[in-house]
């Protein structure tokens, strides 16, 4: 999928970048798929703010995507390749020659006619399902299940893919796109293949106005701040307040480690994330 450039005949413009949508099929997203998105601005339901920094932005309907992909030994027809607001990834819809029909994340190299199966007996092709232990070691993989059952939940980002590094016992091994290598159970689920729309990390916003379209809000600096609004805030001049930097709740941030000690998954982990 390539980017495109635009010529600058405004200064937001000289370095802007979209994607030109080229795999995307003409047409209409599936009514039968889509339900209401409310915004909620960061915000619980007593109205505090939880998330800084949200609101405004387009409204959007949300696509119900199949992370489970449950259907086993059932084949579906890929119509159209669409694109999604609230995803980097591209989605496909999937018809079932059941009659039923289901959005999926669309991997590279995916085409509109393509047909795809989930289960221990789907061949080894791009978008197909498979358990740990049918997929070849080395094989690229998204979608994965973390709990057999419960659904894809790691490596679903644009361009992201892991590689099945080994199995051993009940687990198989696996190398996500942070350099971490976890152990996850061979009765989980993961789709052959990566997540597609690899070139969404080179599209350059070029204007604070596209940012408030995607509901994000400007982003103040602490030390600007007054003290009573941010530790670091106040002083006379530049100054930091004389303190490494923290969040406005004090907590210290820039590589302090939030993860919990004794968590349960920690015995998974076999090598941390680069």
């Amino acid at each position: 999928m390539p980017i495109k450039t635009y010529r600058p005949v405004t200064p937001s413009q000289r370095y802007m970048s979209v994607s030109t949508f080229e795999e995307i099929t003409k047409g209409t997203p599936e009514k039968s798929l889509l339900k209401p998105n409310p915004k909620k601005s960061g915000r619980n339901n007593t109205g505090s703010v939880m998330v800084r920094r949200r609101g405004g932005g387009h409204k959007r309907h949300y696509r119900i995507i199949d992370f489970k992909r449950d259907k086993i030994g059932i084949p579906a027809k890929v119509s159209s390749i669409e694109y999604d607001p609230n995803r980097s990834a591209r989605i496909a819809l999937l018809f079932y020659v059941d009659g039923e029909k289901r959005y999926i994340l669309a991997p590279e190299g995916l085409r509109v006619g393509d047909t795809l199966m989930a289960g221990p007996e789907a061949e080894i092709r791009v978008g197909n399902v498979l358990p740990m232990n049918k997929i070849p070691l080395g094989t690229e993989i998204h979608n994965i299940e973390l709990k057999p059952g419960r659904g894809g939940q790691i490596v679903r980002s644009a361009g992201a893919s892991a590689q099945l590094m080994a199995r051993e016992g009940s687990y198989a091994t696996i190398k996500l796109p942070s350099g971490e290598v976890r152990m996850v159970r061979q009765a989980c689920m993961a789709t052959i293949g990566q997540v597609g729309n690899a070139d969404h990390s080179n599209v350059t916003l070029g204007k604070a106005g596209r940012s408030r379209w995607l509901g994000r809000r400007p982003k103040v600096r602490g030390v600007v701040m007054n003290p009573v609004d941010h530790p670091m805030g106040g002083g006379e001049g530049k100054s930091s307040g004389g303190r490494h930097p923290t969040t406005p709740w004090g907590k210290p941030t820039k590589g302090y480690k939030t993860r919990k000690k004794r968590k349960k998954s920690n015995a998974l982990i076999v090598k941390r994330r680069n």
